[in-house]
């Protein structure tokens, strides 16, 4: 498939597609590279590649497996296009897993919220579920959650008599439409994690292990758990910045998600690293791609 690349390029990519058998192999997966922002559109490619590799199944004449990974590498993008992705995915798939090597921010870690499992090393982060909107001239994304806390902070100032006149005129230009859409993709966010940790991550949840041990966790624990965890993540106070890098150690100690330890694997941990860095910097060579989607099998 890569004969009319460089040969520098085809040591590599044999490289790559080594590494790719290795860790298919390790989850009884299809594994899907998927790197760049989450921008309004990119499902349709998204569909596309997923019905590509799910086709190269039936023409080979072999079985799909169950499951699909994503090897995510994001800083986010738009929540509603990460829900699109979601329902493609799960259409073709049953069981879904996440491998973060390196970031997965914004609407990258409500997307690996939609997963059965999330595979991180100490190295890895995600990010506060700090939503992006095109702005009004749908040129830009734009951090959701920083624009709803200015307009609380200067509402609050304004009912403590404390607003400046220019923050009064600040406050004056803000566009409500624009205001109301931020809300409204902060509460899809919230929405869309308790919806899926308590559909897919929590399954297997099926009795309580602190609190009560030893009996049984009901739908509606499972759901007040997730939306516990979705408003912890969507806290900007709490996380002070958008592009907050949040460990590992800390998703699992504070924010109280499960996450999987590829790292506990000297083998498969080779494996992930190299396929991910090795795709990663051929991009960075080629002056970097807004979006890149790779599987050997898919052209």
């Amino acid at each position: 498939m890569h004969n009319n690349l460089p040969l520098l390029d085809q040591a590599v990519f044999g490289a790559i597609e080594d590494s790719e058998r290795h860790i298919e192999e390790a989850f009884n997966c299809d594994l899907v590279f998927f790197y760049g922002e989450i921008w309004p559109g990119i499902s349709r490619q998204f569909r596309n590649f997923l019905e590509q590799l799910v086709d190269r199944h039936r023409a080979r004449r072999t079985r799909k497996p169950a499951t699909l990974g994503i090897c995510l590498t994001t800083p986010g993008g738009s929540v509603e296009e990460t829900e699109n992705m979601v329902e493609v995915m799960r259409h073709h798939y049953s069981n879904i897993l996440f491998l973060v090597p390196h970031m997965a921010m914004s609407a990258g870690t409500i997307f690996c919220m939609s997963g059965d499992r999330i595979l991180m090393d100490y190295s890895s982060s995600l990010g506060p579920i700090d939503p992006q909107v095109p702005d009004r001239e749908e040129r830009y994304l734009v951090p959701a959650l920083g624009y709803i806390d200015k307009i609380e902070e200067l509402i609050s100032k304004s009912h403590r008599g404390e607003l400046s006149p220019a923050e009064f005129n600040m406050l004056d230009r803000m566009d409500l439409a624009m205001i109301r859409r931020f809300e409204q993709a902060r509460d899809l966010s919230v929405a869309l994690l308790e919806k899926w940790l308590a559909a897919y991550k929590f399954k297997d949840w099926k009795t309580h292990r602190t609190t009560d041990p030893g009996s049984r966790v009901t739908i509606k624990q499972k759901r007040q758990r997730a939306r516990e965890i979705a408003l912890k993540l969507a806290d900007n106070k709490y996380w002070h910045s958008h592009g907050r890098r949040i460990g590992m150690d800390t998703l699992i100690g504070e924010v109280g998600l499960e996450i999987d330890d590829f790292g506990q694997d000297r083998e498969l941990h080779r494996h992930i690293r190299r396929y991910n860095d090795a795709l990663s910097d051929w991009l960075n060579r080629r002056d970097g791609e807004a979006f890149f989607l790779y599987n050997r099998n898919v052209n």
